[in-house]
Order: structure tokens, then sequence, then C-alpha cells
């Protein structure tokens, strides 16, 4: 199983979930408003600088997936979220050792 978390635009919110909604392979998905900063670049004469940006709000989005869905639903995500500008977020892959759904006690990716 994967855990595919993404940080997006609050202004992506909507279409991102639409995406989910219509991937048959999701069965749910969490949404949390949470702020942060990145590493943007500071444009002066002769270079180009890394500077930190102050923070910003992002919405965090995590969703459980089987292995062979996650690369899938990670570009759905992307797709849906990205705007060509910088800022548009991440989307991260993470491995998930285990599951269990606590109403019924299934575990691995029945539980998911």
């Amino acid at each position: 199983m994967k855990n595919i978390v993404a940080f997006i635009r609050p202004s992506k919110e909507e279409a991102v979930r639409e995406t989910l909604h219509d991937l048959t392979s999701v069965t749910g998905a969490s949404f949390s408003d949470v702020r942060g900063f990145g590493r943007g670049r500071a444009h002066s004469k002769d270079s180009f600088d890394e500077a930190v940006i102050g923070t910003l709000s992002k919405v965090r989005v995590d969703v459980m997936v089987s292995d062979e869905e996650a690369e899938s639903v990670g570009n759905a995500i992307a797709r849906a979220a990205h705007t060509g500008n910088r800022g548009d977020g991440k989307v991260y892959t993470l491995h998930v050792e285990s599951a269990l759904r606590v109403s019924t006690g299934e575990t691995g990716t029945s539980a998911v």
C-alpha cells in the first residue's frame, strides 16, 4: 500500500477532490488546512539566489491506495492541482506498512 501526500493551493482543493471522486481506485481522502514555506528563487542582477519564502496556506491531501494505483493517483492529483506557477505544490508517495479498519478488524488493502 502507498500513502499519497500532496500539498496543493487552497484554490485547487475542489478540482483535486472532484478528480479523486472520479477515480474508482480511491476509496477516500483526507484534506487538511496547513501552513508552510518552500525555497524560492530570488532574482538578483547577476544570478539567482535561493531564498526562504514566508509561510503560505496550503491544503494537505492524504490518499491511501494500492501499490499499483499509486503512480496514476499521484499524477491525477498533480494534473488537477497544476496552474503552471511556482507554489503549485508537491506530491509524495510513501510506503504504508499496514492498515487496520477499526470497525471490522480488516487488515491490509481490504482495510483501505
